[in-house]
């Protein structure tokens, strides 16, 4: 850069005060800078005082650390060539925790006959098209890779967590729902019972013998915030689709945190991966730009993309779900009425089942759930067993193959989605 060009800009971030600016006052702040084609970060580094943490090489987005960032003019972004900055929110949210664990059976997908899943018609569909050929990515916390519901299903992953070590995850501030969990209550427990039944029976199946020889045990509350939500999502896309390879990306550490630039490597990671279907059970209240471009990108690879609605019981757009062409998810129950939990609204896609789901949990044992965030990876199943039969027109077919559940809930007409998905309707049969 000339003497004179660097002497226009230091003069343009003392004086400038018109057009559009950013402003970062906190001190030791994470910024996510993207720079145009070519453009050197050099010169940003110079004037902003600030340190490398990390970058998307292919993306030209870089993570910087700064002790102090002034206001930045129009004038002066594009003299740098800097596309557009925003702050590296950190996600957060509260312990994850289950209805209760059962103990192992002797088939380790014996889940896969729940009522939920068995409503939706996913083992019957699951004859025609098992997700044979097809990789589901999962952005989520850590695995049980060793979980018996889970040997044969996954495939190499990434931990983006222990690859940018202990320095890397230094916070800044909180704005998010971590795994897409509700503050005031994460699981639908209708009158406090253990178990919502809506009908009496919840677990009631034409044998009357779902659960036999498999005891309920406490409720379990983990210490590690984050503990079982990734295997959970991984143990419903195995049921659904048994046949597909599912490649886990951690971003959330052990505390249950993440960042925005670490979700925008792992959605980036997938699209370079050509993965099929990417599944995001997590909730962003920030719209962040890197983050949707990064879904842009996976779209237009063709993947398709599914993400959790929400569980604030409310119609404000939860982001990444209700970014353009994501398939947003919002949960029901076993009489297709809408999860007491669970967003609505213009931006939900499709609805599926999200209370009270059974699914695999670390350590050899299955835990009773209830989310949105379980809703999303049954819909990522699906996408995967129309994936494996067609190559395009998935998200299509997905939509027209779901159930009008209008009657159920006169209070959400138009705002479920198109209704509640049935996976043999979804490919075709």
């Amino acid at each position: 850069m000339s003497v004179f060009k660097r002497a226009i800009l230091c003069a343009l971030l003392v004086f400038i005060v018109g057009g559009t600016s950013f402003n970062a006052e906190a001190a030791g702040q994470r910024i996510v800078v993207k720079l145009n084609t070519a453009s050197p970060i050099g010169p940003v580094l110079n004037l902003l005082n600030a340190t490398v943490l990390d970058v998307i090489s292919d993306s030209n987005l870089y993570l910087l650390q700064v002790s102090q960032l002034p206001s930045l003019g129009t004038l002066t972004l594009n003299l740098l060539g800097i596309e557009y900055i925003e702050v590296d929110t950190t996600l957060s949210g509260p312990t994850l925790r289950t209805l209760g664990l059962v103990q192992s059976k002797s088939a380790a997908d014996w889940y896969r006959l729940q009522p939920a899943l068995t409503r939706i018609r996913a083992v019957q569909a699951s004859k025609y098209y098992d997700g044979y050929g097809v990789v589901v990515a999962d952005i989520n916390s850590a695995v049980d890779y060793g979980h018996p519901a889970l040997q044969g299903h996954l495939t190499g992953g990434y931990d983006f967590v222990t690859a940018q070590g202990s320095t890397y995850a230094a916070l800044n501030q909180s704005s998010g729902s971590f795994m897409d969990q509700s503050s005031g209550s994460f699981l639908d427990q209708s009158s406090g019972s253990f178990l919502d039944q809506a009908s009496g029976s919840f677990l009631d199946q034409s044998s009357g013998s779902f659960l036999d020889g498999a005891p309920l045990l406490n409720i379990v509350t983990a210490s590690n915030p984050a503990y079982g939500h990734g295997t959970l999502c991984a143990g419903l896309i195995a049921a659904v689709a048994p046949r597909a390879m599912i490649m886990p990306l951690r971003v959330f550490d052990d505390n249950g945190q993440a960042d925005i630039f670490t979700i925008t490597k792992a959605i980036r990671y997938a699209v370079k991966n050509q993965v099929n279907v990417l599944n995001m059970s997590f909730g962003i209240s920030t719209n962040s730009r890197s983050v949707r471009e990064a879904v842009a990108a996976a779209i237009a690879a063709n993947i398709v993309v599914t993400g959790s609605a929400g569980n604030a019981n409310t119609s404000t757009p939860q982001y990444p779900a209700s970014y353009s062409s994501v398939l947003s998810v919002a949960a029901t129950d076993m009489n297709d009425k809408k999860g007491s939990f669970s967003n609505y609204g213009s931006s939900v896609s499709v609805s599926a089942p999200g209370v009270n789901i059974i699914s695999a949990y670390p350590g050899g044992y299955y835990a009773v759930v209830s989310g949105t965030s379980f809703a999303a990876p049954i819909v990522a199943g699906e996408a995967a067993l129309v994936r494996s039969k067609q190559v395009t027109g998935i998200t299509d077919a997905m939509v027209r193959g779901t159930v009008n559940i209008d009657a159920q809930n006169p209070q959400y007409v138009g705002k479920l989605g198109e209704g509640r998905i049935d996976v043999v309707s979804g490919i075709g049969k």
